[in-house]
C-alpha cells in the first residue's frame, strides 16, 4: 500500500502533534459475501473534524465498508471503536449507541413515502430519542432550515426533487446529533444539475467541523475539502494521503490515474 502525508501539503510540525481526538476507528475489517471476500483487513481511524473520502472503481468495497462501519452489515472479523470504546455488535445497547452517534446517508435517500419531509426528520427523534411530538417537530424544522428546505417541510418525497430528498435525508441524520456521518455516494442518484445543492450542504458541514467519511466520485469536491483520500480497490486500501500529495501533477499515483480517467469519461474525451 502506498502511504502519503495525511494532511494537505508537505508534512509540518503540526502534523506530528495533531491533538484532535480519534472519534472512530475501524480495525482490520474483513467481510465475505457469497464466498467472496469483499473487504480484506481494512483499517481506518478518523479524528474529530476530519473528512475522509473513499474513492475507487465499482466493486472496490466502499459501500460495504461504510455499512460495516455502521454495522448494517456485520463484519466477519475486525473491530469498530467509537470514542475509545469497542462496539459489541451483538450487545443491543452498544449497537444502538453506535447507530445514534454514527449517522448514515444512502445513495437512494431511504425516506418514508407516506411521511412529509418534516415527519421524515421527526420520526426518529420521537421513536429513538424520546422527543415529544412538538419537540420533534420543532427540531425537524430547525434541521430542514439548516439544509435550506424549511419551505418544503410539508411536502411528501414524491413532490421533492432528488436533491431535495437527499437534503431531507441529511437533515434527518443531523437531527440525531451524530459524532460522525457516513455518506455513501450521496450524489450518485441525482441528475447532474442537482448535485451542487447537495455538495453545498456537505461543504457547509465540513466547514463547521462535522466528522465525515464519504464515498464519492466527485473528485473536485474531494480535492478541495478532503482531509485524506483513501483509494480502495478489490476490497483493500491501495493508497491514502492528502489530496495535494495524491493528485499533484506528475505524482504518478493510482489515485491520480483513476481521477484522470473519471474526468475523461465526464467530458467525453
Amino acid at each position: 500500500m502506498t502511504q502519503f502525508a495525511s494532511s494537505h501539503g508537505s508534512p509540518s510540525p503540526d502534523d506530528a502533534v495533531d491533538t484532535r481526538p480519534v472519534i472512530l476507528e475501524m480495525e482490520n475489517i474483513t467481510k465475505k459475501i457469497g464466498g467472496r471476500t469483499i473487504l480484506h483487513d481494512v483499517s481506518l481511524a478518523v479524528r474529530q473534524g476530519e473528512l475522509k473520502v473513499l474513492i475507487g472503481p465499482s466493486g472496490a468495497g466502499k459501500s460495504t465498508f461504510l455499512q460495516c462501519v455502521n454495522l448494517l452489515i456485520a463484519p466477519d472479523a475486525g473491530n469498530i471503536i467509537l470514542k475509545g470504546e469497542k462496539v459489541e455488535p451483538h450487545h443491543k445497547p452498544s449497537l444502538y449507541a453506535l447507530r445514534q452517534q454514527v449517522g448514515m446517508i444512502f445513495q437512494d435517500f431511504n425516506l418514508f413515502d407516506h411521511l412529509t419531509a418534516q415527519e421524515n426528520v421527526a420520526i426518529a427523534l420521537r421513536k429513538v430519542r424520546g422527543f415529544s411530538k412538538r419537540e420533534a417537530s420543532l427540531r425537524a424544522m430547525a434541521e430542514l432550515e439548516r439544509v435550506g428546505l424549511s419551505r418544503r417541510a410539508g411536502l411528501y418525497p414524491a413532490e421533492l426533487s432528488g436533491g431535495q430528498k437527499q437534503r431531507v435525508a441529511i437533515a434527518r441524520a443531523l437531527a440525531m446529533d451524530p459524532q460522525v456521518i457516513l455518506l455513501d455516494e450521496p450524489t450518485s442518484a441525482l441528475d447532474p444539475e442537482l448535485v451542487g445543492e447537495v455538495l453545498a450542504v456537505i461543504r457547509e458541514l465540513a466547514s463547521n467541523g462535522m466528522t465525515m467519511i464519504m464515498a464519492t466520485h466527485q473528485m473536485e469536491f474531494a480535492r478541495a475539502l478532503a482531509t485524506e483520500i483513501i483509494f480502495m480497490e478489490q476490497g483493500r486500501i491501495i493508497e491514502r494521503g492528502s489530496p495535494d500529495a495524491l493528485l499533484a501533477p506528475g505524482a504518478g499515483t493510482r489515485t491520480a490515474d483513476f481521477c484522470s480517467k473519471l474526468l475523461a469519461e465526464e467530458c467525453g474525451c
